[in-house]
């Protein structure tokens, strides 16, 4: 069963794969610079409300599976991410500051499909059952 998560005035279940790539795929996520990464997007994430459900760095592209509250569209979540871990990674790690010099880590693009467990047939049927009017009740009046 899904986990719903709550905010001020709403609940949601709101999941993305999201992965985006170094720019011309270059392997430069080893080692310490690996494990940055992750500690950087854990915080970006902390700080936005977006919970990681599952994750993984490889050498030349990050993979996420993340549950974001509705106020963040996926791009805003990708923008924000891409381009705090690029900044921060090159400040810290100069040979990456050296081998992007245009101060790009990350690719233009990235992949982001949602993630759910409710199916295109399970909302139409919804949607039309919702739509339809109960059938009228009967009431009796007492004391008639």
């Amino acid at each position: 069963m899904a986990e719903y998560r709550k905010g001020s005035h709403s609940v949601y279940n709101l999941q993305y794969h999201v992965v985006w790539v170094t720019r011309y795929r270059y392997q430069v996520l080893r080692g310490e610079v690996a494990e940055r990464t992750r500690e950087l997007v854990r915080q970006s994430c902390m700080s936005r409300e977006i919970k990681i459900l599952k994750g993984h760095v490889a050498t030349d592209q990050v993979h996420l599976l993340l549950s974001c509250p509705p106020t963040l569209s996926p791009a805003k979540v990708v923008q924000y991410l891409k381009g705090r871990s690029s900044r921060r990674l090159q400040q810290e790690f100069s040979h990456l500051k050296k081998r992007y010099w245009g101060q790009h880590l990350w690719a233009r693009g990235y992949f982001c499909i949602s993630v759910g467990e409710v199916t295109t047939e399970q909302i139409k049927e919804y949607i039309e059952k919702h739509d339809q009017e109960p059938p009228p009740e009967e009431f009796t009046i007492q004391g008639d």
